[in-house]
């Protein structure tokens, strides 16, 4: 008669390092590797002074045989990059906090006070964030202008909901979704109002969707390119995916070094973001799963 420890001692082959490495090592070492190799590169390229980036015949092309901080000091002293750096954190902070509040305000209306065509109306506001930015930007700029917010921070932090609430109230729809009823007609039969529902019940159970929209929001807002290169002239005011592609190009010039610096420091704030609040996310979740 065979065991389960039996058959556990037979299927030991299974877990032999060639299967193992062809299954978990190789996959997971070829996804870390095309992950991180972008990062490496703008790394090299930053500390690479460029008589060793344009000379590969002498210099091994990944590789920094002297380096430097040349690139560094010429992005942050030569350049307005300090003020794109506030900037965009302002811009990004503002109209995620914005899109939060109003995304939160939406999904709970439609998903938890139960009137005709709530479906219909989350479906709406969906459908919205599916329209193409370069096709929102043309009548945005007439009502930029016309208000006088343009060369302002003021532009994007009001034109950048437009496309952030629809996804955030879309994903956050989905996890009021998941809250059992009963837990608010207790709370309304005990005398609490919907906004103490939605501040003391709600948001708590559903804090792991409100974190995931709240990154979203903030990477989209970060990265954003086309809004701010239409409502922003002045190089003060300018966000640092448009200064660094404006300010660093000069014609078919391309100050490789000083990009690379602009794209490997300016992607550190949300690198940052992502490694604390993933971390809460994930307890988050636990904590909800135990409860």
């Amino acid at each position: 008669m065979t065991t389960v420890d039996d058959q556990s001692v037979g299927m030991d082959y299974l877990e032999s390092f060639p299967r193992k490495f062809l299954r978990v090592y190789l996959p997971l070492g070829l996804i870390i590797f095309f992950l991180l190799f972008p990062f490496y590169w703008m790394a090299v390229t930053t500390f690479k002074p460029d008589a060793e980036m344009y000379d590969y015949e002498k210099y091994n092309p990944f590789l920094i045989a002297h380096p430097t901080l040349e690139h560094i000091k010429k992005l942050f002293f030569d350049t307005d990059y300090p003020l794109w750096m506030w900037n965009t954190v302002i811009v990004s902070v503002s109209s995620t906090f914005i899109s939060l509040f109003a995304s939160v305000c939406a999904a709970y209306a439609i998903e938890r006070l139960r009137y005709k065509g709530s479906r219909y109306v989350g479906l709406a506001i969906f459908l919205g964030y599916l329209v193409p930015p370069s096709i929102l930007f043309i009548p945005l700029a007439a009502i930029v202008f016309q208000l006088g917010l343009f060369d302002g921070n003021l532009a994007l932090i009001l034109t950048y909901p437009t496309f952030l609430i629809p996804f955030c109230t879309w994903l956050l729809m989905g996890y009021f979704r998941t809250i059992p009823y009963e837990l608010e007609e207790c709370a309304l039969i005990d005398g609490a109002t919907r906004l103490q529902i939605l501040i003391k019940i709600t948001l708590p159970l559903s804090l792991p969707g409100v974190i995931s929209a709240g990154i979203f929001a903030f990477t989209l807002s970060w990265n954003e390119f086309i809004y701010a290169l239409t409502f922003i002239s002045s190089s003060e005011n300018k966000t640092i995916p448009v200064g660094a592609i404006t300010e660093l190009v000069n014609g078919d010039v391309y100050h490789w070094g000083a990009l690379m610096a602009a794209a490997l420091t300016g992607s550190v704030p949300v690198v940052i973001l992502y490694s604390f609040f993933v971390e809460y996310y994930v307890s988050a979740m636990t904590g909800a799963v135990k409860e």
